[in-house]
């Protein structure tokens, strides 16, 4: 499982990102004036995906609860809140390129992954742990040793169709991605959407508990997702694909009107 990954987020489908320079206070993101994001510290969101080789989860549900985990820390009082602990290693990772690594881990190194601080998230058949930011060379050494590629996801059957009202992460149907580049892409996705979203419709998403979709959108309806005006995840291109290819269009009731 792999991706080592940073996007560019744009909320026209052809800006330059400075749409996600706009969020609300309270979510510990870009401040106003920050500065130019290539020329700030970086640094990089650890996510860990329990794949144990007898029973490894399917290939949507992995991508469903990695989106549901960043936008879990996100909302947490330890990430928003400006007295929060993680408050500050959050909103220097949002002022840099948004990266995040997945990692994947089972047995013995789930277990030790899972003693340190962060939050684990799970889905139907997947758990995601997912941690506070940290430098793109400040792993820590239970995480650093985790793999970063060699595992492949499957659905047993293909995902049925969302249910109406649901936030969807449309995924691009021209582009290959692994499970773990995915993975990232559909958590750059979720968090478009939770910084262009008001505050109060912030509130209601997180106390339903965050439901959402990720699926492939049909090739005739990508091109019009990509110049809806939804926010779009441009790939940085450091690892799989080309930059500034569209991996994700976030789609979610609040933002389209319906």
């Amino acid at each position: 499982m792999t991706s080592a990954d940073t996007h560019t987020g744009t909320g026209t489908g052809t800006g330059t990102g400075s749409e996600a320079g706009h969020s609300q206070p309270d979510t510990a993101a870009f401040r106003p004036g920050a500065a130019d994001r290539d020329a700030a510290p970086q640094f990089v969101l650890p996510l860990v995906a329990r794949i144990e080789k007898a029973a490894p989860p399917s290939r949507t549900d992995a991508l469903e609860t990695a989106a549901r985990a960043v936008l879990v820390l996100l909302s947490d009082e330890r990430a928003a809140d400006p007295d929060g602990v993680w408050y500050r290693a959050v909103r220097d990772w949002q002022d840099a390129r948004i990266r995040k690594v997945v990692r994947r881990a089972r047995g013995a190194e789930w277990r030790r992954a899972a003693a340190l601080p962060g939050i684990t998230v799970t889905g139907g058949s997947a758990e995601v742990r997912v941690y506070p930011p940290v430098p793109v060379d400040g792993w820590p050494k239970e995480l650093a040793k985790l793999q970063v590629s060699g595992t492949e996801l499957d659905d047993p059957v293909p995902p049925a169709a969302p249910p109406p009202g649901r936030p969807v992460l449309w995924l691009s149907p021209e582009l290959e991605m692994s499970a773990g580049k995915a993975m990232a892409q559909a958590g750059h996705g979720a968090q478009l959407a939770w910084l262009r979203l008001p505050p109060a419709e912030r509130s209601v998403w997180r106390a339903a508990g965050f439901p959402l979709a990720v699926r492939t959108a049909e090739p005739a309806r990508w091109a019009d997702l990509t110049r809806s005006g939804l926010p779009v995840v441009r790939d940085a291109g450091f690892t799989e694909i080309a930059p500034g290819s569209c991996t994700v269009v976030a789609e979610h009731p609040a933002l389209t009107g319906r």
